[in-house]
């Protein structure tokens, strides 16, 4: 077995340059069949995204070129593919073409302009030190999330994959708009786009790692050439530039910029939470580490290339980097290889694109969509937790009843909500021996289980702070009241308060005066000694005191029975 090369350094820029200078040649061979592999399926999938991005199936291409080459420099994952990927691609749409029917502005110019935009969020991000912020969109949110993108690509591919014309721009507008236009289906155009997906799912079902995409490619341009298909109405991408992508700067009005600048905060949020997600569960399968905030250097600066070479913005690709990793690719070299073939392709190749059905392109779409579509998860979520099913269907609903850039408003918030409701009103319990089983228990969840009367131990299973420090007194003094036996002592178990604010001392001193009255005493349990510092400098030390601070449980019950002892 050959030995894996030595992690770069975490402080180094461009670690993927680092893993390239102890590149083993062993690796070779399937880095090399990964890449051309993935090459074969990233060709017409770019395309598509071109397509669905508003800028044209050229521009597709030339939005792979330079982050294939940029992440592997800058990167932390050995196997993630980066460049045009669905979501972005949408939300490109979505952003851009009004702008460019109000201003007048060319339309790939905006595109351009929005990807520079997303690469400067993302590098403020990566100096802000903000990667931990992927961590805050839940799966839920990110399942029903990516339902909605997927509802979206399809219903934005009905035009193509049946030539009936549609202008509308929502949802809502495009289905009606097409269901009440059916008499206007282009029937070559629709057996065209039928043909490619039943094809696509075919291949797939009977040979997982072929290249399908690939395929589907070949056999529609070799019908238009044969057939004369283009000759019977049925679409076709063009001619494709010669060349290269050219540098050009994109300029654009303060107007423009500003509602570019927004619709790009949105984007970067969307294409880096999926970027670690995708690389963090890769990573998994490896026993490897993805650093998140290099991932935000990396998306940056691949963003900000790709708008200086007349691109739009991209994320990572889920499929194509899950074809690498089936293929047996080792590092980021497959990239280098895919890189080679499609420049090949766009030097070479030009006239057989050229000839290739739109309608095709959307059915590649339509197949991307369905990848995206996980109803296997919906169903965990709903055995799971019936709170965490009805997230992810909000999240959806949020996503096709508004736009994307207000559907990750309403998924940034569902999450936030979500976490601050989970710590706001968390779960709590009274404590008690349960027979035959050793240490302390919920008394709710084991029948038969016993507390010393007298004593009452609460467990509050959240951080004590502002927003719940309210909810921890009234749910403590309800436990105390609904004791039959008088309350001597009351122990707070601390083991889920690291620290507390201000709030939640003025609370506990509250309930400290409370309690005092009653006759009863505040101790507390399993205190750790940064809470310890706090109630030593919040003066609530002083009113418990230290006699009534214990670091075990075993130690407060011993602490409380010493005392019945002596009275």
């Amino acid at each position: 077995m050959t030995a894996r090369p030595k992690h770069p350094p975490r402080s180094s820029l461009v670690p993927g340059i680092e893993r390239l200078r102890h590149y083993p040649l062993s690796w070779l061979r399937q880095d090399s069949l990964a890449g051309i592999t993935v090459a074969a399926y990233l060709i017409p999938q770019c395309m598509a995204y071109g397509e669905l991005a508003g800028v044209g199936p050229v521009q597709g291409l030339w939005a792979i070129l330079l982050p294939l080459l940029l992440y592997t420099c800058l990167g932390t994952s050995p196997h993630l593919s980066v460049g045009p990927e669905s979501s972005t691609a949408v939300m490109t749409a979505v952003a851009v073409a009004p702008l460019a029917a109000a201003y007048g502005t060319s339309y790939p110019i905006l595109a351009s302009l929005l990807a520079c935009c997303v690469g400067l969020v993302c590098l403020v991000g990566y100096v802000a030190r903000l990667g931990f912020l992927a961590d805050l969109l839940s799966k839920p949110i990110l399942i029903g999330y990516m339902a909605g993108v997927a509802m979206i690509m399809v219903v934005g591919q009905l035009s193509r994959v049946s030539g009936v014309p549609i202008e509308a721009e929502s949802v809502a507008g495009r289905l009606g708009e097409f269901m009440g236009h059916l008499d206007q289906i282009h029937g070559p155009t629709l057996a065209v786009a039928g043909s490619v997906l039943a094809l696509l799912f075919g291949v797939q079902a009977r040979f997982p790692k072929a290249p399908g995409p690939l395929l589907v490619v070949l056999l529609a341009t070799a019908l238009v050439a044969l057939l004369g298909l283009d000759q019977l109405g049925v679409k076709v991408v063009g001619e494709i530039p010669a060349g290269l992508p050219q540098l050009v700067v994109p300029l654009a009005s303060r107007q423009e910029v500003w509602q570019i600048l927004q619709a790009a905060v949105g984007i970067a949020i969307v294409g880096y939470s999926d970027n670690v997600l995708t690389a963090r569960a890769l990573a998994a399968r490896q026993d490897q580490a993805i650093d998140a905030n290099q991932e935000l250097l990396a998306l940056g600066v691949s963003n900000l290339g790709v708008g200086l070479m007349q691109g739009f913005p991209i994320s990572s690709s889920a499929s194509r980097s899950a074809i690498g990793v089936s293929m047996g690719s080792h590092s980021q070299v497959y990239s280098l290889v895919a890189f080679g073939v499609v420049m090949g392709v766009l030097l070479f190749l030009r006239p057989l694109l050229a000839i290739f059905p739109t309608a095709a392109l959307g059915a590649l779409v339509i197949y991307a969509a369905t990848k995206l579509v996980e109803i296997s998860e919906f169903q965990r979520l709903r055995q799971f937790r019936r709170g965490d099913f009805l997230l992810a269907l909000a999240t959806t609903v949020g996503v096709l009843a508004t736009d994307l850039l207000t559907g990750v408003a309403i998924a940034v918030g569902l999450s936030g909500i979500e976490l601050f409701a989970r710590i706001a009103r968390p779960h709590d319990a009274v404590m008690g021996r349960v027979p035959n089983i050793p240490g302390l228990h919920d008394i709710t969840d084991w029948p038969g289980a016993t507390t010393l009367p007298g004593l009452v131990i609460y467990r509050y299973d959240a951080p004590l702070f502002f927003a719940n420090a309210a909810d921890f007194k009234r749910r403590a003094l309800a436990v105390i009241e609904a004791e039959t036996t008088p309350v001597e002592w009351f122990v707070i178990n601390t083991e889920a308060m690291d620290e507390i604010d201000i709030t939640a001392v003025d609370m506990l001193l509250d309930l400290y005066d409370q309690l005092h009255q009653r006759g009863i005493t505040l101790a507390m349990a399993r205190v750790k000694q940064d809470l310890y510092a706090q109630l030593t400098r919040s003066g609530l030390l002083d009113r418990v005191g230290p006699e009534h601070i214990f670091f075990t449980l075993p130690s407060a019950i011993e602490g409380f029975q010493q005392r019945q002892r002596l009275e």
